[in-house]
């Protein structure tokens, strides 16, 4: 009887293998998804965490078009190798090629040289995106690698021209340099230099097309230079003989270090001109990455909106190192990772919370290196990065938040990073008195609002002052957990400074100013110069290492009366709300990172049927399979993580605690793959939002909590 039912047991393993393997996970992410009202994210291809995000751009500037796309639009005005998914802020849209027919279709500037489009003629899934160019009539289909933006272009006619415009620049980014240079009948390649967001980002590019180059004539272009302009040689009108396919494949590699770091690249990851195959190799890598997750049941509503979640958690970080792990670091020096790849682009303001949490669970392969890449940038900065993309630090947004990103994968067992010189960098960046108030934050026990700081013209004082209190605990459980009590005991002291900030007579947290005085006229609604993007309801909870100190501080029966209040007590219907203000439901606002852990705070008085109903609420109405099916900035993956984390039914709303408290699963059953070979199985009822039993491994859970630990452990999670 045993052996039966061990062949059976087999068989329907083999079965769910089987199931695996034909799950086509990158055809369910639809990467239009945010493309339209204040996701801000772009529909083209990329690999995984890819160097190269190449997608089309409208050609005009504009907030709505921080992605380079913006769904309303019906002009694409080229196609760039690098672009930022979802943030507030427009930068990079390097290397931007348009192919065209005579005669050509312009406007005036900013837009230029432009073809119209359809949506009807639109096709993309995870890592391939497909367009035709009507105006025109040539279709456009695109796929990458890590570091390789693959092009293939269908022409109607026998001549094809390719355009390629380096002086082009939209929103914050401007071009101060750049240059076009022939290597050989099949070859260019060249640099764009700019400033903007990213302060002296270089990129260099090599461009290979699959059929010999006729006619190449580089065009000077003007580009601001102080108060005049000089002329480069930026943009080139390439020409081609078709052959009966009509088809041109442009096959181009980018690097931050220099020419032969692009070449390197290119002869490493694109030697050939099969569109189809890299198409094919890329589909691959992108299900088996998604392939991490596997959920069963829901909509097909539902299934898009996880599978495109899940694949905008991979967009970023983004790889920045050469094929052999050189790359150009925070010092403007070339530098070389040494058995580890350097990742760029930290949205740690908004990623701390959600996205590098849930690396820890779906790409746990990745969590070392970007830890070291962390501790490399501190190294050539001389600060840890606020938010670096390119080896440059933005200073945007606040707080020292990659400390929770270090200081949680210790706490979890990674071990594949220095982490004496992490913790060293730890300390010495949240003792960097003269950025951003943080001497004023020790002397003071808070940064004052009335203090002019040239590092952080937006002010947001009291903000800044919860989130250090955050960061300083984050060293604090990382030094105890190493053995360096002194280091401990100074930052678990300096992580009690949240309580600075709360005014016992509005129990509210309240900007406070350099005699101590709290700021007079004071409105909760309001939204001041003295809180990050947000109003003294949001930045109430902001305090998820103290939640029980919290309750305790206001009175547990006043903080269930706030807590409730937050979802109920809706702003004026005339109310004029900033426009990161997005997702309401009362005065809690998912469109914006400081609001995300707020629902589950619930279930720390005893009330988790509201966690979940407000929860369910959230992963219901505010993500949608629709281009404006995000309620606001993607933000680099955060706003998606707390979706993938949700849908799964646990959230960790101390993102360092090793703890994830528990809501309500979106599918009857998901499959997370870790390590080793194991898996955590999470199962409900389909279309149930509340319980009265959560068991793990069919003994009940106390509480509403379940560890890091015993999900790593595998096993099944049921609701």
């Amino acid at each position: 009887m045993k052996q039966k039912f061990t062949t059976i047991a087999a068989l329907l393993l083999a079965a769910f293998a089987a199931a695996q393997t034909t799950t086509d996970y990158a055809s369910l992410a639809n990467p239009l998804i945010g493309t339209d009202y204040k996701g801000n994210t772009y529909p083209g291809a990329q690999a995984p965490f890819g160097m190269v995000q190449l997608s089309p751009d409208n050609g005009l500037p504009g907030w709505d078009r921080i992605a380079g796309y913006f769904y309303p639009d019906s002009t694409i005005a080229g196609f760039s190798h690098t672009h930022l998914s979802g943030t507030g802020a427009g930068d990079l849209y390097d290397i931007s090629f348009l192919p065209v027919t005579y005669p050509l279709r312009t406007a005036a500037p900013p837009l230029g040289t432009h073809s119209m489009f359809s949506h009807d003629s639109e096709e993309c899934e995870a890592g391939y995106y497909k367009v035709r160019l009507s105006s025109y009539d040539i279709t456009v289909e695109l796929t990458a690698t890590e570091r390789c933006g693959i092009q293939r272009y269908t022409y109607p006619a026998d001549t094809a021209i390719v355009m390629l415009d380096l002086a082009k620049a939209m929103n914050w980014d401007s071009t101060v340099d750049c240059g076009i240079t022939l290597v050989d009948s099949f070859t260019i390649e060249g640099y764009r230099f700019s400033d903007g967001w990213a302060r002296g980002q270089q990129v260099f590019f090599r461009t290979r097309f699959s059929r010999p180059i006729t006619s190449f004539v580089c065009d000077s272009a003007d580009i601001p230079c102080g108060t005049s302009m000089k002329k480069v040689r930026g943009a080139a009108r390439i020409g081609f003989a078709n052959d009966c396919s009509r088809m041109l494949t442009v096959v181009t590699a980018l690097s931050g270090t220099g020419f032969e770091g692009a070449r390197k690249n290119l002869d490493a990851e694109a030697p050939h001109d099969d569109f189809d195959s890299y198409r094919a190799a890329t589909h691959d890598m992108w299900n088996r990455h998604l392939a991490c997750i596997d959920v069963r049941g829901g909509s097909d509503e539902q299934r898009a909106c996880f599978y495109t979640a899940l694949y905008h958690c991979m967009l970023a970080p983004t790889i920045y190192c050469d094929i052999d792990g050189t790359y150009r670091g925070a010092d403007g020096k070339n530098h070389v990772a040494d058995g580890w790849r350097n990742y760029s682009t930290f949205s740690l303001w908004d990623t701390f919370r959600t996205a590098h949490p849930l690396y820890t669970l779906i790409a746990p392969e990745r969590v070392d290196d970007m830890a070291s890449s962390l501790i490399a940038f501190h190294d050539q900065h001389g600060r840890l990065p606020v938010w670096n993309m390119w080896g440059s630090e933005t200073d945007m947004m606040i707080g020292y938040h990659s400390v929770p990103v270090i200081a949680d994968a210790w706490l979890k067992g990674f071990r594949g990073f220095d982490a004496e010189k992490a913790l060293a960098a730890c300390v010495a960046t949240a003792n960097s008195d003269s950025y951003r108030g943080i001497g004023l934050y020790k002397e003071l026990g808070f940064v004052p609002y009335d203090v002019e700081d040239p590092y952080n013209s937006d002010n947001w004082a009291m903000s800044r002052s919860l989130e250090y209190a955050f960061d300083d605990y984050c060293i604090a459980r990382m030094a105890e957990d190493m053995g360096h009590d002194s280091i401990a005991e100074a930052f678990y002291r300096r992580s009690g400074n949240w309580r600075n900030q709360y005014n016992p007579a509005t129990t509210f947290m309240q900007p406070r100013d350099s005699r101590g005085e709290f700021q007079p006229l004071f409105s909760p609604d309001e939204y001041t110069p003295h809180i990050c993007e947000s109003n003294a309801w949001h930045y109430m909870w902001s305090v998820q290492h103290d939640i029980d100190g919290l309750i305790e501080l206001m009175g547990r029966e006043r903080f269930a009366e706030k807590l409730d209040s937050m979802f109920t007590y809706s702003p004026a219907e005339n109310a004029e709300l900033p426009i990161f203000s997005t997702g309401m439901i009362g005065q809690y606002a998912h469109g914006n990172e400081p609001s995300h852990h707020v629902a589950y705070l619930f279930n720390r008085i005893g009330e988790p049927e509201k966690t979940r109903r407000y929860v369910s609420r959230i992963m219901r109405e505010l993500y949608r399979n629709t281009p404006d099916g995000l309620c606001g900035n993607e933000d680099c993956g955060q706003m998606s993580a707390w979706y993938v984390m949700s849908a799964l039914g646990f959230y960790p709303v101390n993102p360092v605690g090793g703890e994830y408290e528990l809501g309500t699963p979106l599918f009857p059953e998901a499959r997370l793959r870790l390590p080793d070979g194991k898996s955590f199985t999470i199962k409900s009822e389909e279309g149930r939002i509340y319980y009265n039993n959560v068991s793990l491994n069919g003994k009940r859970i106390k509480g509403t909590t379940i560890s890091h630990k015993d999900i790593l452990k595998g096993g099944e999670l049921r609701f």
